[in-house]
């Protein structure tokens, strides 16, 4: 059967459109944040390196627009992390445990090398980095900043080994800031800072090395002032929250579109329930973000099909714990937050983080969780195929018979699932209808063989369709071709 069946409500969009947005800086911290859980950092530690580019940069050049793109570089570093933590996965092991060890060099020898040579790693990351900085229009700078972010002074970086003179000077900036903030903390100041100099001329240019171990200190010190809820910015530009809740989905392919799915379906149903629109918004900004904390979690723990262990178990409950402390302070998202971390309580207290019950579950948390239980259950996971409508509908109605879900909350649910839906084919889309289907089957990892089952066509024939698709999209890898397409609502 074709993607584009009708029966596949997988492949369609609510008739009302998206339009959920956020400041240009909340979405750069929210951002940030995805990143620090990737990468086995606590919260903030983005927000930190920002604070000390910037402050490398002044050092460097006095004040200046290039202050704003070392902040701007130093928040995204980590923005291509979740679309590569499947192949770190399969490399370490562990993506965030495993990233964490190899940002403060605790990384066995052997790992390490194979880190260096993943170079596919690399560019996927440099790539997705590149259409985030371009989607929220930072600039040329900035982006170039990002694609430079593991390349080295001596030119054996990646994944270019561009040499000294093609590297942006704020790329080595924001990777000083880095190492000084992850190394201080793991091994103390000193041993950092000895690492830092012995990797002058080789990883960073030694003047600007210097720069930053003569302030080291002093400027760590400043950081513990540093505000967790700045004052918000006056006559900001906002942008859309889709592609944060885009940037969380890339973490493991069978999310792709997934946090869009839930906020159509959860505004729908609070629409259907008379709630006001400042709720409405509140909800569909808390399904977008839900997923953050997930970020927490190995992609191995998460493709685990049958039962976890108790320390997994565990891990998995505290997602929404963390999504919670992540956004909670970008003011903005607190409201949203809060309802975004009730996405797993059940009305007989069995959920989790709090296992909160009852009337403790206001309707906002209801049908929240209810709208993230229903999307779930229509979509595939590497143990189980999509349920059916039909099928999903007598589980979760089970579910509710059971304790776990309010049953006028799932009616609501259901209906608005059912009720707002129109085969997904933008009008003037850059891509064939066809192209879609290709798109929107490797968006989930599926390989050119499986897509070329999945749509009854030739290996070749997927093959030709994909390098369409790069070019029209001006991309080169998955990752970015999903994150593209998702934001420019070619698939969902």
């Amino acid at each position: 059967m074709g993607i584009g069946h009708l029966s596949d409500p997988r492949h369609f969009f609510m008739d009302s459109a998206l339009h959920l947005d956020i400041s240009l800086s909340g979405a750069l911290r929210a951002i940030g944040q995805v990143g620090d859980l990737s990468m086995g950092q606590p919260l903030g530690h983005s927000r930190r390196v920002a604070a000390l580019a910037r402050r490398l940069a002044q050092a460097a050049h006095g004040e200046g627009e290039h202050q704003r793109v070392a902040e701007q570089v130093a928040l995204l570093r980590w923005s291509g992390c979740t679309a590569n933590a499947e192949g770190f996965a399969n490399l370490l092991g562990d993506d965030v445990d495993g990233r964490r060890a190899m940002l403060d060099l605790t990384l066995s020898k052997e790992k390490m090398n194979a880190v260096h040579q993943a170079v596919p790693l690399a560019v996927v990351h440099c790539e997705v980095s590149g259409e985030v900085a371009r989607t929220l229009e930072l600039g040329a700078a900035v982006e170039a900043g990002l694609c430079g972010v593991f390349e080295t002074y001596d030119g054996t970086g990646r994944p270019l080994g561009l040499t000294h003179e093609h590297i942006p000077e704020v790329a080595y900036q924001v990777v000083l800031a880095g190492d000084l903030d992850i190394l201080s903390r793991a091994h103390g100041l000193d041993a950092a800072l000895r690492w830092i100099r012995d990797q002058s001329d080789r990883r960073y240019p030694a003047s600007l090395a210097s720069l930053l171990m003569d302030n080291a200190r002093e400027w760590l010190a400043d950081l513990e002032g540093l505000s967790q809820h700045p004052a918000d910015a006056q006559a900001e530009r906002s942008v859309s929250l889709t592609l944060v809740g885009d940037v969380i989905d890339l973490k493991l392919p069978w999310l792709a579109g997934h946090s869009r799915r839930v906020a159509h379906v959860a505004m729908e149903a609070a629409r259907s329930w008379g709630l006001d629109e400042p709720s409405l918004t509140a909800i569909g900004k808390a399904a977008l973000v839900y997923g953050l904390g997930r970020a927490a979690v190995s992609n191995q723990l998460w493709n685990t099909a049958g039962a976890l262990s108790y320390s997994a178990v565990e891990r998995v409950h505290l997602v929404p714990y963390w999504t919670q402390q992540a956004l909670r302070p970008i003011s903005e998202l607190a409201v949203s937050a809060e309802i975004a971390a009730h996405a797993y309580e059940r009305l007989n207290g069995s959920g989790y983080f709090r296992g909160v019950m009852g009337d403790a579950l206001c309707a906002e948390h209801r049908l929240f969780a209810t709208s993230v239980a229903w999307v779930a259950l229509r979509e595939a996971r590497p143990w189980r195929t999509a349920y059916g409508e039909s099928e999903a509908a007598r589980l979760l109605a089970q579910d509710a018979a059971g304790g776990l879900f309010d049953k006028d909350v799932c009616d609501a649910v259901i209906a608005a699932a059912r009720g707002e839906r129109r085969a997904h084919q933008p009008k003037g889309s850059l891509l064939t209808a066809r192209e879609c289907d290709v798109l929107l089957e490797i968006s989930r990892g599926a390989s050119n063989k499986q897509v070329a089952r999945l749509l009854d066509i030739s290996p070749s024939t997927v093959r030709t369709h994909m390098e369409s698709i790069f070019r029209k999209l001006e991309c080169s890898t998955r990752a970015a071709a999903t994150l593209k397409g998702l934001t420019l609502g070619l698939i969902a």
